[in-house]
């Protein structure tokens, strides 16, 4: 018989745990570890409800003691997962609505193969991606250090004291949305924290 490849599998809520569990541990290709032990896997199944920053931060650390692909289930795929997740490790990257069992277990295969499961439908997302690195790496330092207005409109909100909910209703927009807003604008220019960054609008004159 061929050899199992050793899985770990990681999600926010005991449903998803045990339904990830439940269909990969009765599968003759995949011997399950336990839910800490990702050095001992091969491959790590983790599922979430969303991409935010702090899952992103997770992953980066796992990723720093354990180098194995991991296999993503999200319950909403947002635009910028897909470059953010391709940072933290992620091979494949799995949409809960219409998961099957043996959609999931193909990707654990093929991620242990060393070969990613990028769906066909987010490829645009991730070329789109790859095009903005380029125009920015060739944009002058004062243009890709500037603040988008919505950035703006984020910073000023965070600078009164609102939080993330608060932010979301008064621009009429998703906590998600906020969140992703709030990642990318911090990655971009390097900030480390809300403070960090409402510290950079206020240096710059921007609010």
């Amino acid at each position: 018989m061929e050899q199992r490849v050793r899985t770990v599998v990681q999600a926010t809520d005991q449903l998803s745990a045990a339904g990830l569990t439940g269909f990969l541990g009765g599968r003759a290709e995949i011997a399950l570890v336990g839910a800490g032990r990702w050095v001992d896997a091969e491959v790590a199944v983790v599922a979430v409800a969303g991409l935010t920053g702090e899952v992103a931060a997770q992953l980066r650390r796992r990723a720093e003691r354990a180098r194995i692909p991991v296999v993503l289930v999200l319950d909403e795929v947002g635009e910028a997962d897909v470059p953010t997740a391709v940072e933290c490790g992620v091979v494949a990257i799995l949409p809960r609505a219409g998961l099957t069992g043996e959609g999931l277990l193909t990707s654990v295969l093929t991620a242990a193969s060393g070969r990613g499961v990028v769906a066909p439908t987010m490829v645009a997302d991730l070329l789109g991606h790859v095009r903005r690195l380029r125009r920015q790496l060739v944009a002058p330092e004062s243009e890709r250090t500037t603040l988008t207005s919505r950035e703006v409109e984020v910073l000023r909100l965070m600078a009164d004291g609102l939080d993330t909910a608060e932010i979301a209703t008064t621009l009429s927009y998703s906590e998600r949305t906020i969140k992703n807003v709030f990642y990318r604008m911090t990655t971009r220019l390097d900030l480390r924290n809300r403070p960090h960054a409402v510290a950079y609008a206020l240096r710059n004159g921007v609010i």
